[in-house]
């Protein structure tokens, strides 16, 4: 628990001790005594660290106590605590009710967006496993979530995953229907529901900020019609709103979030193979089609969905086939090769490969290529800094083998909040 020693305002400046503060504000310097800390609030607040006067006639090596420290007001200690690393914010709970409730009410979540605070965390269900696993970003780390409460034919089946602030969603199919999970990470818990307007499955999704769009897909019905319908996901009001219709069914296709509008390419319908792609743009409220987009891919039966992900608004692209990561050119609608990834996402047509923006970096998860340090059938994860210019990437592994999962991705999302 923090415990900082708070002097009566002068001109809007407060005084804290270092030596009570565990943790460095600015992760971008060390704090020192006598150095200034502004907190970014409704009422900005400017903070001098220093050392703390001992009382007359005691030793100055006196070590300060709890009684020295008059407690911090709840606004300035929700800043604090705001800055903390959230892959530590599970320890908020076991410190006092206070922070348990900034924690579980998502106040503290709500305090780091507006002061501009991200850190993204992946969350990944792997090939044996029932339970889901949340990694840092540094895949230093790693925590099991609670056990989904659904039932054996929700466990077992296929399921499709997507973020929205900071909630997870999984849809599925129980014995009674498609269903969506809900993981909220201020509560740590599951809950069921909301469900789709239309509810479906093999669907494309993207996230935008603390909001998330879905699109095409089929019903689980015999003969079901492949949809053109899409929705968009409010975290708030935990609900969905209809959308228009795309230009195209389609089903078995991917989606993005890019140039602030909402990107659905690829996929299949009862004519076939679809190299078009299509994007909502919400300022206009209306689909535009892209023809050809991916008229050059080859054809594989039985294929994943397109791999796409997107890094400082530029759409990146794993070929199934070859292995090869490909640069969308958005002016010639045309790609550019970028030379292979360090994993075998031809193996399986696709299936099984985790491709994924992180942060300002690209993600790749699968069965390492023979090329690769990785051995075994234990999940290979590298990450890269993509360069539109460059002529090959470079990758780089991370986890070293501390989390032996299964090569075989089921799920993977990425969280930012």
């Amino acid at each position: 628990m923090l415990d900082l020693n708070k002097i009566e305002p002068e001109e809007g400046k407060l005084d804290l001790d270092l030596r009570r503060v565990n943790y460095d504000l600015d992760d971008k310097s060390h704090l020192r005594y006598g150095d200034w800390v502004t907190f970014k609030s409704h009422s900005s607040k400017k903070v001098r660290i220093s050392r703390p006067e001992s009382p007359r006639g005691e030793n100055s090596d006196r070590q300060p106590q709890d009684a020295d420290y008059p407690s911090l007001s709840y606004e300035l200690e929700s800043e604090i605590l705001s800055r903390f690393p959230r892959w530590e914010y599970w320890k908020l709970s076991l410190v006092n009710k206070r922070c348990s409730m900034l924690l579980k009410s998502g106040e503290i979540f709500e305090i780091r967006k507006e002061n501009g605070f991200k850190e993204p965390s992946v969350y990944m269900l792997a090939s044996g496993e029932t339970n889901w696993w949340t990694f840092d970003r540094e895949f230093n780390s790693r925590r099991k979530i609670p056990d989904l409460p659904s039932d054996v034919c929700f466990t077992f089946g296929d399921k499709e995953s997507l973020c929205a602030g900071t909630h997870l969603l999984v849809s599925g199919r129980e014995i009674d229907g498609l269903v969506i999970w809900r993981f909220e990470l201020a509560t740590n818990c599951w809950y069921k529901g909301p469900s789709m307007v239309n509810p479906r499955c093999l669907f494309a999704s993207a996230t935008c900020g603390t909001s998330a769009f879905v699109a095409g897909g089929v019903g689980i019905m015999a003969n079901s019609e492949v949809y053109d319908t899409a929705e968009k996901y409010n975290p708030d009001s935990r609900s969905w709103d209809p959308l228009p219709r795309m230009k195209r069914k389609r089903k078995l296709c991917s989606g993005c979030y890019m140039d602030k509008k909402f990107y659905v390419i690829g996929g299949r319908n009862e004519n076939g193979e679809l190299t078009c792609g299509e994007f909502f743009d919400e300022g206009k409220n209306k689909w535009e089609l892209i023809p050809d987009m991916l008229k050059d891919d080859p054809v594989l039966t039985c294929h994943s969905p397109p791999l796409i992900a997107v890094v400082n608004n530029e759409l990146y692209s794993l070929e199934a086939s070859s292995n090869q990561l490909k640069l969308y050119l958005k002016k010639t609608n045309t790609w550019k090769m970028l030379g292979q990834v360090p994993v075998r996402a031809d193996s399986n047509r696709g299936w099984g490969i985790a491709f994924k923006s992180l942060g300002n970096e690209l993600l790749v998860i699968g069965a390492a290529s023979s090329s690769a340090s990785y051995s075994g059938n234990s999940m290979a994860i590298y990450t890269c800094c993509p360069d539109p210019d460059a002529i090959e990437l470079q990758w780089q592994p991370l986890d070293s083998g501390r989390n032996r999962l299964s090569s075989f991705i089921l799920n993977c999302s990425v969280m930012v909040a």
